[in-house]
């Protein structure tokens, strides 16, 4: 059994162009093929591509708006031929004609106005732009995810930092801002985050009864389960999109999300439909005042801290240059053979402790010293 080959779609820049010029937004769109905006924006610029029954309406309606493109692009005319100059007639006699009254001229169409040309920005331009368009919704979507301000603004900034560091793969990435979050939400849920001393003096909670409840219930759920939760229903990804983000397959992405909105509904059972949640996320989100540094500040702080490492780096490379060079100055130049491990001696008698002689003993000595001892002459030299 074979599968049939999957329909033909336009490149995703070709899909957005064909949208533009038949006047649609991506809801409109979504709504005609029965998808979510966010998906429709994942197919425009590449990030995801569509299956199944939804290829098959999203081809079909693109070569509908394809064709209706075709259908209004204006068919060149024949150029017009120039005739040659007539001479001159003498005009014959007339008598005087009444004045012609002013007819309404027909109203001329507007034309067409050329799109600007795109400007070039340097790639600090661009870093600021990409900063000022998504840091301060990434500060509120962070606070979801630690409960703790100044932690969510230094989540982002070290994020852009890296971004920074990073800037021309992040550039060319599909979606930058995904790039930027996924670093942001890895560290801030990182377990090191509780071995610093400011983790152990807890924030002032929200002001609000309903956004205090919602905030713990958050911080109760586990890391995995509350960053599938902030994406899904918070920040609008899709499914593939939210497992693709948080590396996991879009089974254990789904099983995830609906034990966390199983957990956030036993408590709160208001919040068990997904569009009240959301509206809850987006409302406790913005209900605190979540303020992020300027993009300049945040350049410069990634390249100072640039700076610091690199000039470690040195440090610690010289340090272990010297050691080296220290120990083969000072290291043996021959070989030196090892001592030979100790054996142990056979037949001494084992020592006894000091004190008075025994009969026998005293008996021997005396014996000892009333013998005499024969032994040969000392032979002395002569003169002869």
């Amino acid at each position: 059994m074979t599968r049939s080959p999957a329909t033909p779609l336009p490149p995703p820049k070709a899909r957005r162009r064909l949208r533009e010029t038949a006047a649609l937004t991506q809801t409109q769109l979504a709504d005609r093929v029965g998808v979510t905006p966010a998906t429709v924006r994942a197919w425009e610029s590449g990030r995801t591509t569509p299956r199944g029954r939804k290829r098959e309406a999203y081809a079909k309606l693109l070569k509908t708006l394809a064709e209706e493109e075709t259908v209004r692009a204006p068919e060149p005319g024949p150029e017009p031929k120039l005739e040659p100059e007539a001479k001159p007639q003498p005009e014959p006699e007339t008598k005087p004609q009444p004045e012609p009254q002013p007819q309404p001229q027909p109203q001329s169409q507007p034309q067409p106005v050329a799109a600007p040309e795109p400007v070039a920005l340097t790639p600090a331009q661009a870093f600021d732009a990409l900063y000022a368009f998504s840091a301060p919704a990434l500060v509120r979507q962070t606070f979801l995810l630690t409960g703790r301000r100044e932690q969510a603004r230094e989540s982002v900034e070290r994020a852009f930092q890296a971004a920074w560091e990073h800037w021309p793969e992040v550039a060319r990435d599909r979606d930058p801002v995904g790039w930027v979050r996924a670093t942001a939400y890895e560290y801030a849920l990182s377990p090191w985050q509780r071995l610093r001393p400011r983790h152990r003096h807890p924030e002032p909670p929200p002001a609000d009864p309903g956004d205090r409840t919602l905030l713990n219930t958050l911080l109760r759920l586990p890391p995995r389960h509350r960053r599938t939760l902030v994406l899904y229903d918070g920040v609008g990804l899709d499914l593939p999109e939210t497992a693709a983000e948080t590396e996991a397959s879009t089974p254990a992405t789904a099983n995830r999300l609906l034990r966390a909105r199983e957990a956030v509904a036993g408590r709160l059972p208001a919040l068990a439909d997904p569009q009240v949640l959301h509206r809850r996320l987006a409302e406790l989100a913005s209900n605190e005042r979540l303020r992020a540094a300027e993009p300049p500040t945040v350049r410069r702080g990634g390249e100072r801290r640039a700076r610091l490492r690199t000039r470690a780096a040195i440090a610690f490379t010289v340090a272990l240059i010297g050691t080296t060079a220290l120990t083969v100055r000072t290291a043996p130049t021959h070989y030196e053979p090892p001592v030979s491990p100790g054996q142990a001696v056979r037949g001494v008698p084992q020592r006894v402790a000091p004190g008075a002689l025994s009969d026998e003993e005293l008996e021997l000595r005396q014996k000892l010293r009333d013998q005499v001892q024969d032994g040969p002459e000392r032979l002395s030299p002569r003169l002869e």
